[in-house]
């Protein structure tokens, strides 16, 4: 079924694969989350949702939760893995995971391939499966990967307790971390960039090179309405006014030429451009041709 670029607002995220140089990106999802956007973006003034109606399914957001594939030659690795086999009611919604893996054998790939999982922050929607098995399995399903995480994420692991993060679930993969900082290179083509603000050591990446790039940016940005409005910060970022000054960067970044985005949480237009509007910028989804692989 094909769905109007309005009706994805309110959809959750479906696979799908772009190609940055010699990396191919597939997103995987695992499940879905919705918040009520009056709670998850408390500072938007009066009349706000009335003018934006379009991106709300009742009252709530529709955001996916997965993790972001990248593949060079028979190399893999991942950004953030999902939720898991859970379901979870939260303040503003429901967080459900659980897909991940199915997602990963529809593009041919086993857990064991992956070398590398690259977690964008500590809360448990960004790295579900590194501390819970299948349901039946007795090991994890990426117990065999590095995990690489920000060196100021992990050394300041406590205030993830925040959003739900115990430090049992943190010891089941601790022995797998090795940390990183802005500007290394953890993959072919794929660097560290330091987005503070939603968390302390709060991480994207960069993949490709050259003329030709992609910005994961994790929860810098948490709906597509953010790229119009980054003075909205959501009530879970740790630090509001440096999230927003984040944000504000982020945006200009993503109106660059050759760069594409890729927010996690943007329902099914999770792929995307800044492009100028009469006033800032607006979200513009990748367009895709009808050959390109829903794999």
């Amino acid at each position: 079924m094909t769905f109007s670029v309005t009706e994805r607002l309110i959809q959750p995220a479906s696979l799908r694969t772009v190609q940055v140089g010699d990396l191919q990106v597939t997103y995987l999802p695992d499940g879905l989350t919705t918040m009520n956007a009056r709670a998850w973006l408390p500072t938007a003034p009066d009349g706000f949702w009335s003018r934006h109606g379009e991106y709300l399914d009742a009252d709530s957001f529709v955001a996916g939760v997965g993790g972001l594939l990248i593949e060079f030659g028979e190399r893999a690795m991942l950004i953030d893995a999902g939720f898991g086999p859970l379901t979870f009611r939260t303040g503003v919604g429901i967080l459900r995971g659980g897909a991940l893996l199915d997602s990963l054998a529809l593009v041919g790939r086993e857990p064991a391939e992956i070398e590398t999982v690259a977690v964008t922050h500590l809360h448990a929607d960004h790295f579900g499966w590194l501390w819970q098995a299948a349901p039946g399995a007795r090991r994890t399903p990426f117990a065999h990967a590095q995990v690489l995480i920000s060196e100021v994420e992990w050394h300041h692991r406590d205030l993830a307790a925040a959003a739900g993060t115990t430090a049992e679930m943190l010891d089941v993969f601790a022995h797998q971390v090795r940390t990183v900082a802005e500007g290394d290179e953890v993959f072919p083509g794929v660097r560290v960039l330091a987005l503070p603000g939603h968390t302390t050591g709060h991480t994207g990446f960069v993949i490709g090179t050259g003329e030709h790039r992609l910005v994961a940016f994790g929860d810098a940005l948490h709906s597509s309405l953010q790229i119009s409005h980054p003075e909205l910060s959501a009530v879970a970022d740790h630090d509001p006014m440096r999230s927003a000054d984040v944000r504000h960067g982020l945006v200009e970044e993503l109106a660059a030429p050759g760069t594409l985005g890729y927010g996690c949480h943007f329902a099914d237009v999770q792929f995307g451009s800044a492009v100028p509007a009469t006033s800032g910028h607006i979200w513009q989804p990748h367009r895709f041709a009808a050959a390109d692989r829903a794999r």
